[in-house]
């Protein structure tokens, strides 16, 4: 095998395995809401909870974190542990100032402290204007407080995915490694 072949080969399987790394779907964290096997997952210290959102009046499927339009939203908690039945639990919503020192006056929506032993939340809200937020979930009645802090914004949209973004560059450059290399390969005569 020529220098040249295993060069290409090489060349060939780097792009391959870079291309891979970018479409490994990994779940990130934003705040205490991430995706785990095709659920958003909301961890409040040691409990979870599955979490869906969606729009009603918008033709936008359910989202898991940043709310794609202003406008009437539902938000849907499950509990995914029997432990959280017999505790109660408070939802808030607040506008994200940088600051929580008075939380009454940041607040746009509030669902105080209750027990909810169907293991399941419903938040109904609407937002009349695009911003940033924090849901705020907190657990009590336990051995000790817990409480989920997680930023979203509204009416920003869906971001544009990173592998849409990243997927034609490697594709350009894979395109042209090609192509180079296929150029400085010796002629046979």
């Amino acid at each position: 095998m020529s220098a040249r072949l295993i060069e290409m080969k090489q060349t060939l399987f780097a792009i391959i395995l870079a291309t891979g790394m970018i479409f490994t779907a990994q779940a990130q964290a934003h705040g205490g809401l991430a995706l785990a096997e095709d659920m958003c997952v909301l961890t409040v210290g040691p409990y979870r909870m599955h979490f869906t959102g969606y729009q009603p009046l918008s033709q936008e499927e359910e989202f898991c974190e940043d709310i794609p339009e202003t406008g009437k939203t539902v938000i849907a908690l499950d509990y995914i542990q029997e432990e959280l039945r017999p505790l109660k639990t408070e939802v808030r919503i607040i506008r994200d100032t940088g600051s929580e020192a008075n939380l009454d006056e940041i607040t746009v929506f509030h669902l105080p402290p209750k027990v909810y032993p169907s293991a399941s939340i419903t938040v109904d809200h609407t937002f009349p204007e695009k911003g940033k937020f924090v849901g705020l979930v907190t657990v009590t009645g336990g051995a000790q407080d817990y409480v989920s802090r997680f930023p979203f914004s509204v009416g920003e949209g869906r971001p544009t995915p990173k592998v849409a973004i990243i997927a034609p560059v490697v594709l350009v450059l894979a395109v042209a490694a090609f192509f180079f290399l296929r150029k400085r390969k010796p002629k046979a005569d």
